[in-house]
């Protein structure tokens, strides 16, 4: 058990696949859908970042494929500390869930996922007393045309 528990959930997947335990494995495949198959298995909640909390219950979620009535989710940086393959399973579970017809808001700064947002709402320009202003609200490949626009230029 303890050889199990020390495992990622990327290892735990293949070893239970190996070993037609499908339905372990199968258990375990929506933490690796959404970017946590380098936690461990027997990972202390404790320890986790709330970016990687907020994919957890995200995990959750789709594992149950509740489909029926819709669910507002808001999410806050939950690329923190993301490595680039896993904002990409990340996005992938984002879009599960629009297609499921749920709404998805998220609060963010990685560039990627601002691209493949379908709504942009800039508010700055800085942060605290100098921000607070709406900059942009639109589609995303319209933003790059707001000169005021901290994250036009990073796009």
């Amino acid at each position: 058990i303890s050889d199990i528990l020390d495992c990622t959930i990327d290892e735990a997947i293949g070893f239970f696949a190996a070993h037609n335990e499908r339905k372990i494995s199968n258990k375990l495949q929506p933490l690796q859908d959404v970017g946590l198959g380098y936690a461990h298995v027997g990972q202390s909640s404790s320890t986790l970042s709330g970016g990687e909390a907020q994919r957890v219950k995200l995990a959750f979620f789709l594992s149950k494929g509740i489909k029926n009535g819709k669910t507002l989710f808001l999410f806050d940086e939950p690329t923190t500390g993301l490595h680039f393959d896993d904002v990409k399973k990340l996005l992938r579970a984002f879009n599960e869930l629009v297609d499921l017809g749920h709404t998805v808001i998220v609060i963010e700064h990685d560039l990627d996922v601002i691209q493949r947002c379908d709504h942009v709402i800039e508010i700055g320009p800085e942060g605290g007393e100098l921000g607070g202003q709406l900059l942009y609200s639109g589609p995303p490949d319209q933003l790059i045309k707001v000169s005021e626009s901290p994250t036009a230029e990073a796009l």
